[in-house]
């Protein structure tokens, strides 16, 4: 774990200019993303815009795992992925990511522009929107969330200031807050969601006693709020995090910890490989410029929520 192998860049790919979006240590390309607003934090874990330059034809074979539902805009690029549903094609549209239960293959044809916001667990609930659990792996137009995708997409001039985007995104979900007078996700919720970021490698019966509720009922509103069981929520916590170590962009002081939450290297091998399609060496040594973007993210959000970094703060892999 003290000797991480150098990650893999796709030297096709380059950030857009004009982004304040920078580069890991290791030279992968990074999304601008930051913090909601703080009436907003309840409901939304992050916001992001991605500007990526490629060849007009070149294919960018990757990647995305989000633990979370996510609104994203795309601006710019053909997308395919390969979805719960079977393979899905999109160029410019507005969508509604279910969480992910494993890696999701995803191609981009030419330069892409991707802006939007991750949900907090429970946020689907509290804002009246659809049941997480039916969309897990699955991705569908904003309908499905009341915000038409043809009205989604009128919002955004693909040239217009990044942070004016994501000013827009807070106030439609600022007014949706208000129309339906929400309240916060159930606090049970927001508990677990701190135990994945601080300690996924608890067992289900140690999580429910920190929540302050009996199993039954912690299954029931982890079901409910994160789409899976909360055995499977840890185990994909703890995986997404040590992805973001093998990819450069997670705190290196936590190499220790993380590697200790997995009684072996074979357990580590088989849970990564089980779900990322993937053994962590290989997940290392090939590019995945758009899943490191997704891992940077959500390890800021982590780190922010633990209260180890400022929002604005410069992060440990920059």
């Amino acid at each position: 774990m003290h000797h991480r192998i150098r990650p893999a860049i796709d030297r096709m790919i380059a950030p857009a200019q004009g982004l304040t979006q920078g580069l890991t240590r290791d030279g992968q390309p990074l999304s601008y993303n930051r913090a909601p607003a703080a009436d907003l934090a309840p409901w939304i874990s992050r916001l992001y815009v991605t500007k990526v330059l490629a060849p007009v034809d070149y294919v960018l074979e990757c990647g995305l795992f989000n633990d979370t539902a996510c609104l994203r805009i795309q601006l710019a690029g053909l997308w395919n992925a390969e979805t719960a549903t079977g393979p899905q094609e999109a160029g410019n549209a507005a969508l509604f990511f279910g969480p992910q239960s494993r890696r999701m293959p995803v191609r981009v044809t030419g330069s892409f522009i991707s802006l939007g916001f991750a949900l907090r667990p429970g946020a689907c609930t509290a804002l009246k929107g659809p049941r997480v659990g039916d969309y897990i792996d699955r991705i569908v137009p904003t309908d499905v969330v009341a915000l038409p995708s043809d009205r989604m997409l009128a919002m955004f001039a693909p040239d217009a200031a990044p942070e004016d985007w994501l000013c827009a995104l807070e106030a439609l979900l600022r007014q949706r807050v208000e129309d339906l007078d929400c309240a916060a996700p159930d606090p049970v919720t927001a508990r677990f969601e701190d135990i994945c970021y601080r300690a996924p490698a608890l067992s289900v019966a140690e999580a429910a006693a920190e929540c302050g509720v009996e199993r039954r009922k912690l299954e029931r509103v982890v079901n409910r709020d994160f789409g899976m069981a909360p055995k499977q929520v840890l185990r994909r916590a703890r995986a997404l995090d040590m992805a973001s170590y093998l990819r450069g962009v997670a705190d290196a002081e936590e190499a220790d910890v993380l590697a200790l939450r997995y009684y072996d290297e074979s357990h580590l091998i088989h849970e990564f490989t089980e779900l990322f399609g993937m053994s962590p060496r290989q997940f290392v040594l090939k590019p995945q410029p758009l899943l490191t973007l997704t891992l940077e993210s959500r390890q800021a959000r982590r780190l922010e929520a633990l209260h180890r970094l400022e929002p604005g703060q410069p992060r440990p892999w920059e």
